[in-house]
């Protein structure tokens, strides 16, 4: 047994339980743990039903309230306008006009009173009925929809207001198809009904009294909703209509064009729910449920497959002469998520003191275990002491052997990236010697002029000619300054670029490399397109880099054409500018890349030309070189024959244009 085998077994609680310690799994916990069970439903059922008893009565009291208020100022609405038909009625005008029908003058009297009194009262309309049924005037007479000659015999209020009584009945409009209260006066002359004045009100109104969360509804005494704040909830019924009702209100059209079906609605039945109705609500309030019929509903219906509806705690008030019934249905979820909130309330507080007696019991058996491994322990102690001090020892060591590593890592890392620069300077240094043949041949040309322009000015001096001497000093002069401008390129590209990333103008960089290739390119034709709409395009890099990386693609093209020897090389230098980039593509039509050499073609020291043609370098070179610009280099072959090399870099913005060699100095 090792070491730590022998510490694990001097800490095994198993191994150091006292012979006389209790058996925590024994049997009789599992009484304890069903009483617990037990006292935490009775606890749960009971603060339930104490906090929905309690919710009830707070919003039985609360909704009354509002229904009282509701109904209260329906009732002072409809008293308001109770005795208005009758005011009517007593007018000469109306009279007048029931003596005499067909008197125009009388007529238009009478539609000019009644818009009068219609305008004033904020009543819906105001007409007069002749005792055959025809409306005679009206207050919307002249208008699309006047109730002017429409026959109204069939309608309930004015066969009672015929009869002698006040008419009152709520129904849509035959003409108007809007809803409304009429309120119909009997006009009596010698003791015979001669006409009936009616007063329609608009009562849509008063469903918008309640709120969206507190459905707010108005039933007449067949049990038809007419007003509701809940718009699906109109035109429903508290209970089926019997078939000789439906036949009567179809027969006076009391809700034409409206499908009147009963509500979906439904006491609620369990014993639970019947006890606290009992004990709880007071006369005229019920618990009730309305299922929803909505097709959302239908789409997430219970796990069970049973309907979604919505309880309610109802109240009934009612309202106004024509027996009509208020109901204010105030949901019950509220009241149920609260007692569910004390609910666990409760039992958390349960489980919580359940808990402090379980460790409580807990920490007297710990203390008589502990009081026997207490001497294990500090024997076990010592021998930890010396343990910890040999591994820490061993993590000093460990550490300090990390230390050298991450030193030397440091110090090869150094050495890389120097490397690295050494490795780009080199690459340069390669293609300045691929360049020195064609620039000597550049500069002996410029040399043989100059040997030749100043052995004729020397004569052109003897012999006094100071003109013609002028002008080949002045050619002179421009030869000097091309082989300069060749020089001075060549000396720029060697020197060690500086790692600053600015705006490159993309022209002069382009000229520049060209101007050095000149000497390579014999009969070989570049083509550049993209950069003279563009004089000023900037892209953002290092020049020196920049020109590197150009000069070794464009030089690797010259490479592919010359090993392909086609009849006429051609390179074409493509430049396409976005908002945010700029691409510049190089396509030659040399001998293409093998397809198993491309996913190899950035790696070091992988070349595809001949042995001692090539180190492998360049175009590793220049993928560092694009990535450090933040840019992007890829290859492809071209259908048809040759490579490409697409470049992306990030566009800067633009500057001013300035000369630039070409590439025919």
């Amino acid at each position: 047994m090792t070491h730590s085998d022998d510490f694990l077994a001097v800490h095994d609680p198993a191994a150091t339980r006292p012979a006389h310690a209790p058996d925590v799994g024994s049997g009789r916990w599992w009484g304890f743990a069903v009483a617990l069970a037990a006292g935490l439903l009775l606890l749960c059922a009971l603060t339930w039903l104490v906090s929905v008893q309690r919710g009830l009565a707070s919003l039985q009291q609360s909704t009354a309230t509002r229904a009282d208020r509701y109904a209260a100022t329906l009732e002072s609405t409809l008293d308001r306008y109770e005795f208005l038909p009758a005011l009517v009625s007593l007018h000469p005008f109306v009279r007048g006009l029931l003596d005499s029908p067909d008197d125009p003058q009388r007529v238009a009297a009478a539609n000019q009173y009644l818009a009068e009194v219609n305008r004033r009262a904020h009543a819906s309309a105001t007409y007069v009925i002749a005792a055959n049924g025809i409306a005679l005037a009206a207050s919307n007479h002249g208008q699309p929809g006047s109730f002017v000659g429409t026959d109204y015999r069939f309608r309930p209020y004015f066969q009672t207001a015929a009869g002698g009584k006040m008419g009152r009945f709520y129904a849509i409009g035959i003409t108007s198809d809007e809803p409304g209260y009429y309120l119909a006066q009997p006009v009596e002359s010698g003791g015979k009904v001669i006409g009936v004045t009616v007063v329609k009100l608009n009562l849509e109104w008063f469903q918008r009294a309640g709120s969206g969360a507190e459905p707010l509804m108005v039933s007449d005494d067949h049990g038809v909703i007419f007003l509701s704040s809940v718009s699906a909830w109109q035109y429903r019924t508290l209970r089926p209509l019997p078939p000789p009702l439906q036949a009567e209100m179809e027969k006076t059209r009391q809700y034409h064009g409206r499908a009147v079906t009963p509500l979906p609605l439904e006491p609620l039945t369990s014993p639970v729910t019947r006890w606290l109705a009992d004990t709880t609500l007071a006369d005229g309030a019920r618990l009730v449920r309305v299922r929803d019929e909505s097709p959302a509903s239908k789409t997430t219906s219970a796990p069970d497959g049973a309907e979604r509806a919505v309880r309610y705690l109802e109240l009934d008030r009612t309202v106004g002469a024509a027996g009509w019934t208020m109901q204010v249905m105030a949901p019950l979820e509220p009241v149920l998520a609260n007692a569910r909130n004390a609910t666990v309330a409760a039992a958390l507080a349960y489980a919580c003191i359940c808990l402090l007696l379980v460790n409580w019991r807990q920490r007297r058996q710990r203390a008589r275990d502990m009081q026997y491994s207490r001497r294990l322990l500090e024997a076990a102690y010592d021998q930890l002491e010396r343990r910890v001090e040999a591994r820490t020892a061993d993590l000093m060591a460990i550490n300090e052997k990390l230390e050298d590593e991450v030193a030397e890592r440091t110090r090869a890392e150094s050495e890389l990236r120097a490397a690295q620069d050494e490795l780009v300077q080199a690459s340069k240094l390669a293609a300045l010697g691929q360049m020195a043949a064609g620039i000597t041949h550049e500069l002996n040309q410029p040399l043989a002029a100059l040997r030749t322009f100043s052995d004729n000015t020397r004569v052109l001096l003897e012999r006094g000619q100071l003109a013609a001497a002028e002008g080949n000093l002045t050619a002179i002069a421009d030869l000097t300054e091309r082989m300069g401008k060749i020089t001075g390129q060549l000396k720029l590209f060697a020197g060690k670029a500086r790692p600053v990333h600015r705006p490159v103008a993309l022209r002069a960089a382009v000229d520049h490399v060209l101007a050095l290739l000149a000497p390579r390119l014999g009969a070989v034709t570049v083509n550049v397109t993209g950069l003279d709409a563009l004089p000023g395009l900037a892209v953002r890099a290092d020049e020196l880099k920049l020109e590197q990386v150009l000069l070794n693609l464009l030089g690797n093209a010259l490479d592919a054409i010359a090993a392909a020897a086609p009849a006429q090389g051609q390179i074409d230098l493509e430049v396409q500018a976005e908002d945010h980039a700029v691409t510049i593509v190089v396509r030659d039509n040399g001998t293409g890349i093998a397809p198993q050499a491309l996913p190899r073609l950035f790696e070091p020291f992988f070349t595809t030309k001949e042995t001692g043609q090539g180190l492998g370098l360049g175009l590793a070179i220049s993928s560092s070189i694009v990535r450090e610009f933040g840019g992007q280099l890829s290859v492809a072959n071209v259908p048809g024959g040759g490579a490409q090399f697409t470049l992306v870099l990030a566009r800067a913005p633009a500057i001013d244009p300035a000369p630039s060699v070409s590439a025919s100095q």
